[in-house]
């Protein structure tokens, strides 16, 4: 069983950053595939980035070069760098670690950005 919990979401104009946090508890989260996806409103949940066990990446093109996502094992943490949001990555975004057959999710933080 794992739990998580996400943080760091908020309100920021165009053009800013935000950095999101996922905070693991109750397995061996390192032996996890990690990510992050979102959910904007009517629309579907949707991958943003996804980092493996060793520490491969992978990111929708709509935030190659401007997202960056990243683990710290030790703090059993994964991280979403957001730089230059655009209003259209206004959604809730959720954590999600991964073990075959096995999949959690985190409860969602918002992050909205508007002017």
């Amino acid at each position: 069983q794992v739990q998580l919990v996400e943080s760091g979401g908020g309100l920021v104009q165009p053009g800013g950053s935000l950095r999101l946090s996922c905070a693991a508890s109750g397995s061996i989260f390192s032996l996890y595939v990690a990510g992050w996806y979102r959910q904007a409103p009517g629309k579907q949940r949707e991958l943003v980035a996804t980092i493996t066990s060793g520490a491969s990446t992978n990111y929708a093109d709509s935030v190659k070069g401007r997202f960056t996502i990243s683990r710290d094992n030790a703090k059993n943490t994964v991280y979403l760098q957001m730089n230059s949001l655009k209003p259209e990555d206004t959604a809730v975004y959720y954590c999600r670690a991964d073990r075959s057959p096995l999949t959690y999710w985190g409860q969602g933080t918002q992050v909205t950005v508007s002017s």
